[in-house]
């Protein structure tokens, strides 16, 4: 599986997020739908974007009782999206759970990814408010541990941690990891970042970049960048 990068399409509405992808007339790239666009629009906004040819990050961060997002997850994969996610901290049964509600009657199902820490989650923060006494690195990557010990394909974790988690895991461990900014660009309120090409150096499989290419002047040419930076 190849490196790819991921717009995160984190519009408040349809109309603007398909005005967007209006602007990507010779490429159809892969697309993150999170939690502001799909309480907006709803399923239909996932039906939509994947009709145009789109590939799916659908970024819910499910995380409850084993049992409820177990049949949360069986909604999902009926959306036929290719990438979806819970929280790690919800424990492997919850996981366990999720990949058995994520399962489609013919044994197919988008790849399944956990959540280790935010982005925006500082270790003093984890320490002070979280009450957690480990390192960054030793939790992201028990979480990691945990997953795939539960069956899923890979974690969502900081570009900062990538590398660790595959030293850790495994290579064929999957990292999608947001936090991406350009050399040149505002970090905005993520604290844990790095730039397309260091995210490569550092083993990432998948990249999601959201400001730096839907705030940018020309998206289209921004995306086109961090494609050049991260995949070469």
């Amino acid at each position: 599986m190849g490196r790819d990068v991921i717009i995160a399409c984190d519009f408040s509405g349809k109309q603007e997020c398909l005005e967007f992808l209006d602007k990507f007339t010779g490429v159809k790239p892969f697309v993150k739908i999170g939690m502001e666009l799909f309480y907006a629009a709803g399923p239909e906004i996932v039906r939509e974007i994947k009709a145009r040819g789109h590939k799916i990050f659908l970024d819910l961060k499910l995380h409850d009782i084993p049992n409820t997002v177990m049949k949360a997850m069986k909604v999902l994969a009926g959306l036929d999206v290719d990438m979806c996610n819970l929280h790690a901290a919800g424990t492997k049964a919850m996981m366990e759970g999720a990949i058995k509600g994520l399962t489609r009657e013919d044994g197919t199902r988008p790849l399944l990814l956990a959540v280790t820490q935010l982005t925006s989650t500082s270790e003093d923060r984890m320490r002070e408010e979280l009450l957690i006494d480990h390192p960054i690195d030793e939790v992201v990557i028990k979480y990691a541990s945990n997953a795939k010990e539960a069956g899923l394909d890979g974690v969502v974790c900081s570009p900062l941690e990538a590398g660790k988690v595959k030293a850790a895991v495994g290579k064929e461990f999957l990292t999608v990891t947001p936090g991406v900014r350009f050399a040149d660009g505002d970090i905005g309120d993520q604290v844990r970042v790095t730039t397309p090409e260091k995210a490569k150096e550092i083993g990432s499989d998948y990249i999601v970049v959201g400001r730096p290419v839907t705030a940018a002047a020309d998206p289209v040419a921004a995306y086109e960048r961090c494609v050049k930076e991260f995949v070469g």
